[in-house]
């Protein structure tokens, strides 16, 4: 067989035996068996894709049973409780993809393998591979951005001049460190603008305030304004940065 060069090809993400222990982590090199020919059957069944999950529950891929994910959000896959299999939770990394063998042992592997060898002791089977399907175009503007919170890579269309919220964690952040910046000073600007407007019709209209009550609610408007853009500043100023890897569509 060939594929011994490839570093990590296919693994189990649950140790070699049924029972596995701790996910074994990506790509830790452990005597791949991948052969890159296409002779053989191609099957495309074995291919494990993933829905995100929107809950806290998940239902394991081989005996069904249900899978509490509240505290495992952070992981890729997780280990169902009855049957000691693995299920992804989270996209596998970028040109990788998850493979199930007939003997329950979920694999990952390259995303241009056509063929892999399952590495436990009791199956070794030769599972065929389709080769990946083309993906469709991309549109204007995408980029490929990597997370600043959990490191984890999703589509961002940098055409849109908004924060961007990763899929997976939830989180927003300035995709690049300009947009964060443009904003915590357009902010800044208006606190200190308001900030000046409160002064001024204080000082301008203090001798007449006792007998218009009105301008007081005027001088708490201006100053509640201006430490509202203030806080803004202080939001954008310090929010985290993640940055594009790759672009995915021509600007």
């Amino acid at each position: 067989m060939t594929g011994m060069d490839d570093g990590g090809e296919s693994q189990p993400l649950l140790g070699q035996s049924y029972g596995g222990a701790k996910p074994a982590p990506f790509d830790t090199g452990e005597a791949p068996t991948v052969i890159i020919t296409s002779q053989g059957t191609v099957d495309r069944s074995n291919l494990e894709y993933v829905t995100l999950p929107s809950g806290s529950m998940v239902t394991c891929r081989v005996c069904q049973a249900t899978i509490d994910i509240s505290d495992k959000r952070e992981q890729h896959v997780v280990k169902c409780g009855s049957c000691s299999e693995a299920t992804p939770i989270r996209p596998p990394p970028p040109g990788k993809k998850y493979v199930r063998c007939p003997c329950h042992c979920l694999l990952i592997c390259r995303a241009s393998s056509q063929r892999i060898a399952c590495p436990r002791p009791n199956c070794k089977r030769i599972i065929n591979l389709a080769p990946s399907p083309v993906l469709p175009a991309v549109p204007l503007g995408m980029a490929r951005v990597n997370c600043a919170s959990c490191a984890d890579s999703f589509l961002f269309n940098t055409l849109n001049n908004s924060l961007a919220r990763c899929p997976h964690c939830r989180k927003l952040s300035s995709v690049g460190p300009d947009f964060a910046r443009s904003r915590g000073i357009l902010f800044l600007v208006l606190a200190f603008l308001f900030l000046l407007i409160g002064v001024g019709v204080t000082v301008g209209t203090y001798s007449v305030a006792e007998k218009k009550g009105g301008l007081f609610v005027a001088y708490i408007g201006a100053f509640l304004v201006a430490l509202f853009f203030l806080a803004r500043s202080i939001y954008y100023c310090s929010m985290k940065i993640s940055e594009i890897s790759t672009i995915e569509g021509g600007v």
